[in-house]
């Protein structure tokens, strides 16, 4: 049996189905999320905490180098066994803020925040969570993580415009076998 498809068909079930991804992905956070792994909520914890720990100054922080989609990216593939780590010390995180200053992290003021990094980072953090975890192991994982995601490769989704090279003056990194050379013979 034979089917005939026209281009004008064609074009016209193609743009309706690209229409209603495009509808569907503005109906709610649930359908389509910009997240691989937090929620709009855990984000905003760690993208504050990766602040704190890179801040912008004469030149961009972790935020502008979009250091939390590179740990948001990493958490589904190569950071995969620190899911938990992150999703125990959010809650621990927001307990140690309610705690302290009555409200959630990412609504702290900025030194009221650096007041919970420093209570994380001693390991004197407050709340249930942090009675068998530690605070400070979860500290030095986002740590490592935004200074990875700051200084490390684009193609991994930090360092958004390659901030931190511009910031130390360095050159763009050659990757080999990305490059196209011309020779002149």
């Amino acid at each position: 049996m034979k089917y005939s498809l026209s281009r004008r068909y064609f074009l016209k079930s193609a743009s309706a189905g690209v229409s209603g991804i495009l509808l569907l992905s503005k109906c709610g956070n649930n359908i389509i999320s910009k997240w691989h792994f937090f929620t709009d909520s855990e984000a905003a914890d760690i993208e504050a905490m990766c602040e704190q720990i890179v801040p912008a100054d004469n030149d961009p922080g972790a935020k502008a180098a979009n250091v939390i989609y590179f740990i948001d990216k990493q958490l589904v593939s190569n950071y995969i066994t620190h899911q938990e780590t992150y999703r125990k010390g959010i809650i621990g995180l927001n307990e140690t803020s309610r705690a302290m200053f009555g409200n959630k992290f990412a609504k702290l003021s900025w030194e009221n925040q650096y007041q919970v990094m420093l209570a994380l980072e001693s390991g004197k953090a407050k709340g249930e969570t942090w009675k068998n975890f530690s605070p400070a192991i979860f500290f030095k994982l986002v740590r490592d993580h935004t200074m990875q995601g700051f200084y490390g490769s684009p193609h991994h989704g930090g360092n958004k415009d390659y901030v931190s090279y511009r910031m130390l003056g360095i050159d763009t990194p050659i990757v080999i076998g990305q490059n196209r050379y011309h020779s002149k013979i």
